[in-house]
């Protein structure tokens, strides 16, 4: 043993140092460090699979909110687009008509030419009910009707031939059922062209009824009379503008104030415009749509009107169309 301790003796440089002494005790075992991660990463999948399961669900979730809105909405799409394409063309041509008149505006009225028709020449002139009465006035439909009926029979049952799609216009262009031949039988000869019929069930067969009555009445009257459809809404005189378009071979310019038919929504506008035909000498035939809930009492006063009258299967405020 050495006789006396220095302080360099005791400095952990010195080789006579003890390393032992520079040894810092731990206080814990070497495994605790890999335990901790063991269960971070348990804890971390255990997270990892609950957002998985949340994800699941809501996609679930998405896929039957998306069948809900395609169950909802793809059932109607048709109806809405057939409505959409309806008031569309129903528009287009009413600001085409409306062009039209304005451009033929006449400040002083002109004298007003009417053709007469083969049928009234052949008429003997001793029988003036049948030949129309006064030629100033309208032509009584009812006296023509009932000593005509052998040739509006006649009409009718070339009508239930074949159709002839190159007809000239004002032609029916279509072939004409047995219950249509039936129905404008009645309307003619037993109603004398003034009454209401049962609707045909759909817009397109009330539209070829009534074109096969203005292909006959264009034989009988030629160009003094005109047609006035009151439906009530843009998409239903849109179907019939077509349906009529279609069977008697017309275009737009046919359309109109100035027209050989002239589309309304309101019955006062309809009425006003039978008056004015009628103090003009000419005749108004009016076709009423079955979607119109009721017939005005007015209308009622004019020789010629056709109305449709909906069926127990069918609503009065959406005639389905075809």
């Amino acid at each position: 043993m050495p006789d006396s301790l220095t302080p360099e003796s005791l400095t952990p440089g010195s080789p006579t140092a003890d390393p032992a002494a520079t040894d810092a005790p731990t206080g814990a075992p070497a495994g605790a460090p890999t335990e901790l991660v063991s269960l971070a990463l348990q804890e971390l999948r255990n997270q990892r699979q609950s957002l998985l399961d949340e994800i699941q669900q809501l996609e679930a979730r998405r896929e039957q909110i998306n069948k809900e809105i395609t169950a909802s909405f793809s059932g109607r799409s048709d109806q809405i687009a057939r409505r959409v394409k309806g008031f569309q063309e129903y528009l287009v041509g009413a600001l085409q008509d409306l062009a039209v008149a304005a451009e033929q505006i006449e400040l002083v009225p002109q004298p007003l030419l009417v053709k007469p028709s083969p049928l009234d020449q052949a008429q003997s002139p001793a029988n003036p009910s049948a030949a129309g009465g006064d030629s100033s006035g309208p032509p009584a439909a009812a006296g023509l009707f009932a000593g005509d009926a052998e040739l509006i029979r006649q009409h009718l049952q070339g009508f239930s031939g074949q159709p002839d799609f190159y007809a000239d216009p004002w032609n029916l262009r279509r072939s004409l059922d047995d219950e249509g031949a039936a129905l404008l039988d009645d309307w003619f000869l037993a109603q004398g062209g003034r009454g209401a019929q049962n609707s045909r069930g759909s817009r397109s067969r009330n539209a070829l009824v009534a074109a096969a009555a203005i292909a006959i009445l264009t034989r009988l009257y030629g160009e003094r009379f005109q047609t006035l459809v009151l439906a009530g809404e843009p998409e239903r005189l849109g179907e019939w503008r077509r349906g009529l378009q279609d069977c008697l071979g017309l275009g737009r310019e046919d359309f109109g104030p100035n027209s050989g038919i002239v589309l309304f929504e309101r019955a006062d506008a309809l009425i006003e415009r039978a008056d004015r035909l009628e103090e003009r000498g000419e005749l108004p035939f009016i076709v009423i749509d079955p979607g119109v809930p009721a017939i005005e009492i007015p209308v009622l006063q004019f020789p010629l009107w056709l109305a449709f009258a909906a069926g127990p299967g069918e609503q009065v405020d959406d005639l389905p169309p075809y």
